[in-house]
């Protein structure tokens, strides 16, 4: 496909910036709308910079002009309000603008399995899910009734070098190390789709400028869906130890720290499987190349070198003793 037109709103995430670099190795011209660079996710030199604030009509106006895209890939709309907004700005000024939602919508309980597209979205458990959800509806609504050319993109679980997938997040690697045991919500043998973002990337950018994908919904991830006990276990290993694993039920775990009810109920908690047929087709070349045991070897290496991320919870590590403390009377 010719060389294209694309704006990100946002370039610099954990989900974008791997994105920005794949449209740049593939030849586009690309321009990223957000309030200023990143260090931690520098963009490449070939990336145009417009530095606006996409919640000020005013900077966003200041930033574009009146220029026009061939795609617009938007990762920073969390609310209909804002969907409303691009629908508004970008009506008549886009080819293709490209929604991010997430897998977090599905079902939850899920009813059969593999998650497809046609999946029912309801998620009573998270504010989160549910605000995707009514911007899906927003943007499908403008296709059908005025032909906004939207494409909706539900990623599952995506992670680079910097994130730390477990619940307690760095906590739990500083746990493994002092030989202290770690808590995995559930008996940890639920499977979980984790997709590197270079993976997501290939997929995602696939899609840009296809006309026969406009008004449809694609989910974006890996086909690896390791248990909760064998994340734990690779991501102790690429930190050099055994971990031990404390099984605590979800339950329990959100009554001792009641900001993790969400999260888990309205996703962890839950097998996540999905069928990834339907962006295969459309895009052939998306498949699954950096398996999570590589993953946590890139997220340790990187949290090795970087001390200012190594940061532990005292509060949080407290409330983790405690939950142990549930199974272990």
């Amino acid at each position: 496909m010719s060389a294209q037109d694309i704006l990100f709103v946002g370039g610099s995430g954990v989900i974008s910036a791997a994105s920005v670099e794949r449209a740049v190795e593939l030849g586009h011209r690309v321009a990223v709308l957000n309030r200023g660079r990143s260090e931690e996710r520098p963009l490449p030199e070939e990336v145009e910079l417009l530095q606006g604030d996409i919640r000020d009509t005013e900077s966003v106006q200041a930033a574009l002009g009146d220029r026009e895209f061939d795609v617009v890939a938007q990762f920073t709309a969390y609310t209909p309000a804002h969907v409303q907004a691009d629908i508004d700005r970008f009506a008549g000024r886009t080819g293709q603008y490209v929604f991010i939602s997430s897998a977090s919508a599905y079902q939850k309980p899920p009813l059969r399995f593999p998650i497809t597209e046609s999946t029912p979205l309801r998620n009573p458990f998270s504010g989160y899910a549910r605000n995707k959800i009514a911007c899906e509806a927003a943007l499908t609504t403008a296709y059908r009734d005025q032909g906004f050319p939207v494409t909706i993109v539900r990623p599952s679980h995506t992670y680079d070098r910097t994130s730390m997938p477990t619940l307690a997040g760095w906590n739990d690697v500083a746990r493994m190390r002092a030989g202290r045991p770690v808590v995995v919500h559930g008996d940890g043998t639920s499977p979980w789709t984790i997709t590197h973002t270079t993976d997501f990337a290939v997929g995602f950018v696939g899609l840009f400028g296809r006309r026969d994908v406009l008004g449809e919904a694609f989910h974006i991830m890996g086909d690896q869906a390791p248990t909760w006990d064998q994340i734990y276990t690779w991501l102790g290993e690429a930190a050099g130890v055994r971990p031990e694993l404390v099984h605590v039920s979800s339950d329990t775990i959100a009554a001792v720290r009641p900001s993790l009810a969400a999260d888990l109920h309205g996703d962890r908690a839950h097998p996540m499987v999905f069928d990834t047929t339907k962006i295969r087709r459309i895009v052939p070349e998306f498949r699954t190349r950096v398996p999570f045991w590589i993953g946590a070897e890139e997220i340790i290496a990187y949290h090795d070198a970087t001390p200012a991320r190594q940061v532990v919870d005292a509060g949080l590590d407290a409330d983790l003793d405690r939950m142990i403390a549930t199974v272990r009377v």
